[in-house]
């Protein structure tokens, strides 16, 4: 499983070697962190919203003596080549009350991962993988592409498909339905027992931009759009909501250079 203690131990090792002169020759790590807000569907497939916290965390690179990783020296942003990032997610609570009366509630969950991020000047392709730490305990991630329009003083605009992901724990959590919620429906409920299998549940479009404040902030946003698919569509939760599921984040991103 992949999360990002991976990442961060390399960060303890580089760290580490400030009581070992021998190993401080040439060290850096390049990171950014994004915080805001979000909009997006109260649960997945459903057809109310709410707005909640939205964070990232960006690798840039990691130059420790002769390996390296990424690019600790180039810009902030976008930068050419493949590098490995950090991967997080929070995945708000779901009350059983907000779908069916006699569903359990399935608690918050936060998802922390890596992923591989490839960039050329005016295109990129990425694939994230994260394990629920907390809550789910499952694993889920995301592949996308995008294309990439630079503009005048630093302005970054991007748009490409997305497609996410699950095993077969994260569906039957999210999109399944157990006997014993079935069991505690009220009388006359039709519903029936769910067990979805993992694979890929939505597919959809993301555009969204970067803006530069300064050499050491910037300021982005995005607007997603999903479709929910396969046993996650046929879920009997997603039908009694929406396979349409439209989010929007805005946030303000610090970048971050340490030099050992």
């Amino acid at each position: 499983m992949f999360d990002l203690r991976i990442g961060f131990s390399a960060f303890t090792i580089a760290l580490a070697g400030l009581a070992h002169p021998a190993l401080a020759q040439d060290r850096a790590l390049a990171f950014s962190l994004t915080g805001g807000a979000g909009i997006a569907p109260s649960y997945f497939g459903a057809d109310d919203y709410r707005v909640s916290p939205a964070g990232r965390l960006g690798f840039t690179g990691l130059r420790f003596g002769s390996v390296q990783l990424g690019d600790p020296d180039g810009p902030a942003r976008f930068v050419e080549g493949t590098r490995i990032r950090g991967a997080f997610r929070y995945i708000p609570k779901r009350k059983g009350s907000d779908e069916l009366a006699g569903l359990d509630d399935v608690d918050a969950a936060l998802e922390l991962g890596l992923g591989v991020h490839h960039s050329a000047e005016w295109w990129e392709i990425y694939g994230d993988l994260r394990y629920g730490v907390i809550g789910h305990k499952a694993v889920a991630g995301e592949i996308g592409a995008n294309l990439i329009y630079r503009g005048a003083e630093g302005l970054t605009v991007f748009a490409g498909p997305r497609a996410d992901f699950g095993n077969a724990r994260f569906a039957r959590t999210y999109f399944g339905v157990t006997d014993s919620e079935v069991a505690a429906l009220p009388p006359g409920s039709n519903l029936e027992a769910y067990r979805p299998s993992g694979g890929f549940h939505s597919v959809g479009l993301e555009i969204g931009g970067y803006y530069p404040l300064s050499a050491d902030w910037g300021v982005s946003g995005t607007v997603r759009y999903d479709r929910l698919r396969g046993d996650a569509a046929a879920s009997p939760i997603v039908k009694q909501g929406s396979r349409n599921q439209i989010s929007a984040e805005i946030g303000l991103t610090r970048h971050f250079n340490l030099r050992f």
